[in-house]
């Protein structure tokens, strides 16, 4: 039998506390409180939905397939709208939905099964005709190839690609629940064994071979679940909650149901099958029926579009993670050398840099600069002027620190060569403080927005929109945010690609994010939280972290993937008035200072995976 140290390949250590080394499934001997401990990254328990980019045409009763990043969605019908029957077509790509060539037959309640560059779509109608028509997608256009033998819609339907498809159940007209079931080979339909219960308007999944139907109605709306292998339907065990107009992704024996109608209305409950049973998992966001669907797994799946409860077509699209995802967490790491508030941050998680700061309840207004190696604080020199809550860019080693306060409120601006910190030009707004910052080093950055005291209150109560570029020597004026406001995210990204989140805006706090592409700032969805006096960290305007900030003070921390932001875990304390590691990441970042209150001094590190360690008890 192998070792310890031949499986590990190393000796117990011993280690005077949590042992900071150690690799999953490594056993150490805390030789300060006598344990033996190991540990494991967290994950989390359960799946969970996240906000995606919103369909073009907000549509319900339509076909979906593919994966969660290669998804296509067809057809449709979207009352009042003119024509309410729809051919329209969209390609999914994991952050766009994209307008392709339209079905050659509109219609609602259609098969479509394939994925997103090979589908097949059968079935549908326009009542009160029910449609036969089978058409393929090669990936640009839509040809009808030869009809199914029984015209029928609200159907089930599987298949991996346009040469290997299956359809199922559905209702014929004048309205008739059906058993039948048709493969097809590429060429042809044929007819093969029924299903055990004639059924319309539930969920499918799979491929022609191996498929699932769970759940329909209305009348009686069904929990069971039906397997097909490939020559015969089998009853499975049953959906815990049973529903109609439900959707449906991934395999037989990795697959998802979520959403659809019970007796009390629109639901969001999403349940994971395991092959043998049905489990309930994190429920969509928005409750809602008669929507798309893609996914490969229970892990992973989309669902699109749909009807709200209450409302009518909508366009939203949700994104699913599974059980098991890596858990970001917060720690507890160095203090700074004073407790401060909102300071200039730059850097990284391990080389990061932090200068100025007030103490509103010394008072004190610092010039202290301070560099952070992943593990302490270290004094190095000086700002040229004492000043606070104003906008940073770079790096620990290349920096700028412009605008804030002295009091009073100023736009210069300082330099940071890894050294000493030189004044350079000034800004050419206004004197501002509470503004953002972005920017890789010392000699490209971007400045937006901030508080404007002289122009208080106003008819925006001093919030500007401003935005300039730093190309090194000079700013220059670009153009403006769609929303002026103050405090808002500390800012992150750089000067091409960056984001704006939260802050105070007239009349008052706000979510508003908007995102910067180098020319022109786009309002995208807005923080869950709204907040100002927020820290942040990213690396552009497709990722970012937000955290902390008020009213009230909170320590919720969100992600940005790039289309939305979801709930993340929280800080170890809740503050505001703090800053991040401005070029920090998703995965790793500093949380630095801010108001508790009292003034803290405390710094805390966010990492992706987290870990817990586990004492070996007796």
């Amino acid at each position: 039998m192998a070792t310890y140290k031949e499986k590990v390949g190393t000796a117990v250590v011993n280690y005077a506390g949590n042992y900071p080394g150690a690799v999953e499934g490594e056993l150490w001997y805390d030789s300060t409180n006598k344990d033996f401990k190991y540990q494991y990254a967290n994950v989390t328990a359960a799946g969970s939905w996240r906000s995606g980019a919103n369909m073009n045409t907000a549509r319900q009763g339509f076909g979906g397939c593919g994966i969660a990043t290669a998804a296509l969605a067809a057809g449709g019908d979207n009352p009042p709208s003119s024509p309410e029957y729809l051919d329209l077509c969209e390609s999914y790509n994991g952050s766009s939905w994209t307008e392709v060539n339209d079905l050659t037959t509109a219609r609602r309640f259609l098969g479509l099964a394939g994925t997103y560059t090979s589908a097949l779509a059968f079935g549908g109608g326009q009542p009160p005709t029910v449609y036969n028509n089978t058409e393929l997608w090669n990936g640009t256009n839509w040809t009808e190839v030869n009809n199914l033998t029984t015209a029928r819609e609200r159907l089930g339907n599987a298949g991996v690609d346009n040469t290997s498809a299956l359809a199922f159940g559905g209702s014929s007209s004048p309205p008739t629940n059906l058993a039948d079931t048709e493969v097809w080979n590429g060429s042809n339909w044929t007819e093969v064994n029924n299903m055990n219960t004639a059924r319309r308007e539930f969920g499918s999944l799979g491929i022609a071979t191996a498929a699932l139907g769970f759940g329909g109605g209305p009348s009686p709306i069904r929990a069971d679940t039906e397997l097909w292998n490939g020559t015969n339907w089998t009853e499975v065990n049953d959906l815990n909650t049973a529903r109609f107009d439900n959707s449906g992704a991934g395999t037989t024996t990795s697959g998802l149901c979520f959403g659809g109608q019970t007796s009390t209305g629109a639901t969001a409950v999403t349940e994971a099958w395991n092959g043998t049973n049905w489990t309930e998992d994190g429920d969509l966001a928005n409750a809602r029926f008669q929507l798309g669907q893609a996914g490969a797994s229970s892990t992973s799946a989309l669902a699109f579009g749909g009807v709200l409860a209450p409302g009518g077509g909508t366009a939203v699209t949700e994104e699913f993670t599974g059980a098991g995802a890596a858990v970001g967490a917060w720690s507890t790491g160095a203090n700074l050398s004073s407790a401060k508030r909102s300071v200039f941050t730059a850097g990284t998680q391990t080389a990061a840099l932090a200068a100025g700061g007030s103490n509103d309840d010394t008072p004190a207004i610092f010039a202290t600069t301070e560099l952070y190696d992943g593990t302490s604080w270290t004094e190095v020199n000086d700002l040229n002027v004492a000043k606070f809550q104003g906008g940073t860019a770079g790096t620990q080693t290349s920096a700028l620190a412009f605008a804030g306060r002295t009091p009073p409120t100023v736009r210069t601006n300082e330099s940071w060569n890894g050294t000493n910190w030189t004044e350079v030009a000034d800004l050419n707004t206004p004197n501002r403080h509470g503004l953002g910052g972005a920017g890789i080093s010392n000699t490209s950055a971007l400045s937006f927005g901030g508080f404007d005291p002289v122009t208080f209150p106003g008819p925006t109560g001093g919030r500007l929109p401003n935005t300039e570029t730093w190309n090194g020597s000079s700013w220059t004026e670009v153009n403006d945010l769609n929303t002026g406001r103050t405090d808002m995210a500390s800012g992150h990204g750089t000067a091409t690609s960056a984001l704006s989140s939260g802050g105070n805006a007239a009349p008052g706090i706000t979510g508003v994010t908007e995102s910067w592409n180098g020319t022109n700032w786009t309002e995208v969805n807005d923080l869950n939280t709204a907040r100002g006096g927020s820290g942040s960290a990213g690396a552009d305007n497709t990722s970012g972290l937000v955290f902390g900030g008020t009213p009230p003070t909170t320590g919720k921390t969100e992600e940005w993937n790039g289309v939305s932001w979801a709930e993340t875990s929280d800080m170890t304390t809740a503050r505001t008035n703090l800053n991040g590691a401005l070029r920090g990441t998703t995965s790793a970042s500093l949380a630095v200072g801010g108001n508790v209150p009292p003034i803290t001094a405390a710094t805390e590190e966010w990492n992706v995976p987290s870990n817990t360690v586990k004492t070996l008890t007796d």
